[in-house]
């Protein structure tokens, strides 16, 4: 097994691909970077300075690479063609056609390297006509995991990998042959920060009635119940037929035409003065653990479900839901943080994903 490896990421985003192989203690000698988003490139080069990167990557043929030397090639081609959210132009699209780029690069590398790893991302709301061109071209049936098993997020996506595969059916596919991860159990109410850090309200679509916070959604009653465990969607608060949703015990898939997402929270207003402050409890979001305060009668008389804050996530909780460290996009905005998370890899299934790389590990 190699010491060092080399990788070549094509539409590497925030670079989680990197992330990954140094979580799991796979060490790189060079890692090549394609990527156009500003934003995106400063991330990455904050965090790995060493990174060389290369631009457009329909330029790939004026790239000073030794092929030869590539062991792992990455790849998330845009999916807005693909997605249900999309214009669903599938693989004609301007945007997702790029899979092609990552098509001819992979099949360049193999003429100087016929050993060499990939891994290839895209939406699990796929057309299953693209699904199949996508894997007779890579000569590879993709597995479909969720990242709901392993952060508070639903996020459905295809992976395609010659890093574990087994051969299937009648005609001898063959399949990626990555196992489930296991479920963590990790819900929205469990990447939500503490404290009221916004105050943004929504009178015109979101409301109390019944002792109930209800947001107006185009459902047979007209309103959704929301609680402090769920997540709510006002992508499109103007819409006839998706006017505001509201996701039970999990965000939707962060993508930057989900933004912004918001929470809920509720606060407990506590009267009590000792000392002439108010030390203890003064208005405490109570959401940790899904769980109200021991109901007592001087409680119940000061509890008023008026009492609530609807916001716009935090930058924190945008890196919670893709499985990243609290602070790993300090350098950057809250927006520009959303939109490269939006875009990006989940971490812990990426870094499940690599446990099966026949590469030295550390950790």
């Amino acid at each position: 097994m190699k010491d060092k490896i080399n990788v070549l990421s094509l539409f590497n985003g925030m670079s989680t691909g990197h992330t990954a192989l140094d979580n799991l203690g796979i060490t790189l000698d060079k890692y090549y970077s394609s990527e156009i988003k500003k934003a995106a490139i400063e991330l990455t080069q904050h965090h790995y300075p060493k990174t060389i990167q290369l631009g457009d990557v329909t330029k790939w043929r004026e790239w000073d690479i030794d092929w030869q030397s590539i062991d792992l090639l990455l790849s998330g081609s845009p999916c807005q063609d693909l997605s249900i959210a999309g214009s669903r132009a599938g693989l004609k699209g301007n945007r997702s056609s790029l899979f092609f780029v990552f098509v001819d690069v992979l099949e360049h590398i193999r003429q100087v390297n016929p050993k060499v790893l990939f891994l290839q991302e895209n939406v699990g709301s796929a057309p299953k006509l693209d699904v199949g061109i996508m894997s007779r071209a890579l000569g590879v049936y993709p597995v479909r995991i969720n990242s709901n098993l392993v952060t508070a997020q639903l996020r459905d996506r295809y992976y395609w990998s010659n890093i574990r595969t087994i051969e299937e059916g009648m005609f001898g596919d063959l399949v990626t042959d990555i196992p489930q991860p296991k479920d963590r159990k990790i819900m929205f109410k469990d990447i939500i920060e503490n404290g009221l850090n916004d105050n943004t309200q929504l009178p015109n679509l979101v409301y109390v009635k019944n002792e109930e916070v209800r947001v107006k959604t185009n459902t047979v009653d007209g309103y959704d119940v929301m609680t402090e465990n769920d997540c709510l969607n006002l992508a499109f608060p103007d819409s006839t037929t998706r006017r505001a949703r509201v996701t039970k015990g999990k965000s939707p898939c962060l993508t930057e035409a989900n933004e912004p997402l918001y929470s809920l929270q509720c606060k407990q207003i506590n009267p009590s003065i000792e000392a002439g402050e108010q030390p203890h409890n003064q208005n405490r979001v109570y959401h940790a653990d899904y769980k109200m305060p021991c109901l007592t009668e001087s409680f119940a008389r000061r509890l008023k479900v008026k009492d609530y804050s609807v916001r716009i996530l935090s930058k924190v909780e945008l890196c919670r839901l893709q499985g990243f460290p609290d602070n790993w996009c300090d350098v950057i905005s809250r927006n520009k943080a959303a939109s490269l998370l939006g875009d990006g890899w989940t971490l812990p299934i990426i870094e499940h994903i690599f446990q099966y790389l026949p590469f030295n590990k550390s950790n």
